[in-house]
């Protein structure tokens, strides 16, 4: 038996002349409960002393000193021992061999501590051994796991069992490895200080996904219903393997969102929220919230999410899109430029989406639209036709905003088609336009009189107007031309029209003057024309009177006979004739005789039948008579 054989060791290297009280038990010692354990034990006393009445001895449990009444585990006397122990303990050694080794039968987790041994050589001759084996009593065995266990990285879990009850063999078993990949398994037997541990050892790989399994190890002792288990949950440490995060978002501006991740780590890494370099929350977790309210443009743009657990780091980012209206487009300041001139009109803006770019010139399309946030609008050789207001519209599906700029060109002056002289009543009316910019000023030149007119002259009854970019000079000759010193008709007039870009001078054609004298004709004879007609018309409707007078049957009353004639007005300006008191036309005169003439309207009213109150109704012979009124 072993444990006489290891007595026998013992007692070999005993040197009894220099042999003291000493005791050798295993410091720690274990069995399951339900089974039984074995307790090896030792002694010595002095040489000197002759046991008489043999050699006995006592276990006690807790503590070493009988005086405080120690629970008794044996007793090799009597049969008193604690209630606790009563028929579960046996003495194996034999004490006059100094073999004091217990067996202790179906043992409990009360029986767990320190149990000592008092050796009793008769008389005075007792010792109790200072020295102690601890009892440990497990209820599963014990699983041996590495402080850490990291992913990717070989782990081995040794199970341990204790051998220490003779009549009991225990085997070990690895429950729940179906999962693990290429799990390897090796048995061991180790014997320590008279004390034997079975042992079966696991070898795997884990990895992440292994985190959180249960693994268990199970004691068993054939041919018994002796059964003991143990689970663990495997501990694995891994970097962070994903990183969660929401998708890229698109959100109005002042609006509030969400931003969230989630972080696959052992240990919860530290989660940090990145907005380019700059951190914006953080927390040691295994997920984090980031909320961003009355989000701005400015905040548009890579979150990132980073989490660390000191295994490694893992990010993932999401692009945060801030959905607003056009803001207001710059464009450039109002601006003069000289004719000919090429120009650069910038506009630019913000808005997402990207907005369209239009340019309107007086409310005009002009350009072409742009899908961006700059648009140029070039103009080469600018032209007095683009002078206005230039409107750069940006437009979104969420807003438009615009602005606006002045163009104005400014050019030489231009001489305009309606500059000319014509004949009118009064004379000759010259009329000279020019349009420019600056506003050009207009002289009148006669060069047969080498004579300029313009504002500081009144002789000619000049007269100057000017709307926006044009200028509108008018003089008026008295006579169809000014007479000069050799007293032929001088009618040739010049305009001047000048700024501060140009001059240009031309002779006005004197215009429409044959078709103006066809019309003083044609008037006069056409006025003639009308009189005669009427004069015809009177004197023969006086003629029927008459025979009406003559007629038997003058109680015939006419009602409401009077017919009233009125002769057509006729433009002054195109009639040109005049009525004499005596009825007689006056040739057209010169154009200064025109202007002071005025025409005479004529009217004729017959009266008949019935005279009228005040006026003489018949002539000397009895007929009746028509009287003509100057109205």
């Amino acid at each position: 038996m072993w444990c006489l054989e290891l007595l026998l060791t013992l007692l070999l290297i005993v040197n009894d002349a220099s042999c003291q009280w000493n005791v050798w038990v295993p410091r720690d010692i274990s069995a399951m409960t339900n089974s039984c354990v074995v307790i090896p034990c030792t002694f010595m006393y002095p040489s000197g002393i002759r046991p008489y009445r043999g050699i006995h001895g006592i276990w006690y449990f807790g503590q070493p000193y009988p005086q405080l009444f120690p629970p008794v585990v044996f007793k090799s006397r009597t049969d008193v021992v604690h209630e606790s122990y009563k028929g579960r303990t046996k003495l194996l050694g034999d004490l006059h061999q100094r073999n004091c080794t217990l067996l202790i039968n179906n043992i409990g987790t009360e029986h767990s501590g320190r149990y000592y041994f008092r050796a009793d050589l008769g008389g005075a001759n007792m010792y109790t051994f200072p020295d102690f084996a601890e009892l440990k009593v497990l209820d599963q065995p014990n699983i041996d796991v590495p402080e850490e266990i990291v992913s990717d990285e070989s782990l081995e879990l040794t199970c341990y069992a204790p051998d220490n009850c003779p009549d009991l063999t225990p085997e070990i078993q690895w429950m729940y490895t179906d999962y693990l990949p290429d799990p390897e398994f090796s048995s061991d037997y180790l014997e320590e200080s008279n004390t034997a541990v079975l042992s079966n050892t696991l070898t795997f790989t884990p990895r992440p996904m292994h985190n959180g399994q249960l693994l268990g190890c199970r004691v068993y002792y054939p041919n018994t219903t002796l059964v003991y288990e143990r689970l663990i949950s495997l501990d694995i440490k891994y970097a962070p393997r994903s990183v969660w995060v929401n998708v890229s978002s698109e959100v109005m501006e002042g609006s509030s969102v969400m931003l969230h991740c989630e972080v696959d780590s052992n240990p919860p890494p530290r989660i940090s929220w990145m907005f380019g370099d700059q951190e914006l929350l953080w927390d040691t977790a295994s997920n984090i919230s980031l909320s961003l309210d009355d989000v701005t443009p400015a905040q548009e743009g890579l979150y990132t999410c980073i989490g660390d657990n000191g295994y490694g780091m893992m990010n993932t980012s999401l692009y945060l899109a801030v959905k607003y209206p056009p803001r207001e487009p710059l464009v450039n300041d109002s601006m003069t430029v000289l004719e000919g001139t090429s120009l650069a009109l910038h506009c630019s803006t913000q808005g997402s989406p990207a907005p369209t770019l239009t340019w309107l010139k007086d409310g005009e399309l002009v350009g072409t639209i742009t899908a961006d946030e700059l648009s140029v609008l070039e103009i080469m050789e600018i032209t007095p036709q683009g002078d206005g207001q230039y409107r750069c519209l940006a437009e979104n599906e969420h807003g438009r905003a615009s602005s606006s700029l002045n163009i104005t060109v400014e050019y030489a002056p231009v001489l305009l088609e309606e500059s000319k002289c014509t004949v009118v009543r009064e004379g000759v009316q010259c009329v000279c336009m020019a349009t420019g910019n600056p506003e050009p000023t207009i002289e009148f030149y006669l060069p047969d009189l080498n004579i300029t007119i313009n504002e500081t002259d009144g002789r000619y009854n000049f007269y100057t107007h000017t709307d926006g970019h044009t200028s509108t000079g008018m003089i008026k000759l008295r006579e169809k031309g000014e007479r000069v010193d050799n007293g032929g008709p001088a009618v040739n007039v010049h305009c001047s029209i000048y700024n501060m870009y140009g001059r240009e001078s031309i002779l006005l054609e004197l215009q429409q003057e044959k078709k103006y004298m066809m019309a003083v004709i044609v008037g006069t004879i056409g006025g003639v024309a009308v009189i005669a007609f009427i004069i015809a018309a009177v004197r023969y409707v006086g003629h029927n009177n008459k025979k009406e007078n003559g007629n038997p049957r003058q109680d015939v009353v006419l009602e409401n006979p009077a017919l009233y004639y009125s002769a057509v007005k006729k433009d002054k300006q195109n009639l040109r004739k005049k009525v004499g008191e005596d009825g007689d036309y006056q040739p057209v005169g010169s154009m200064a005789g025109l202007e002071r003439q005025e025409l005479n309207y004529a009217a004729l009213e017959f009266i008949g039948a019935r005279p009228r109150e005040g006026a003489s109704g018949r002539g000397d012979d009895g007929s009746n008579y028509t009287e003509i009124k100057a109205k």
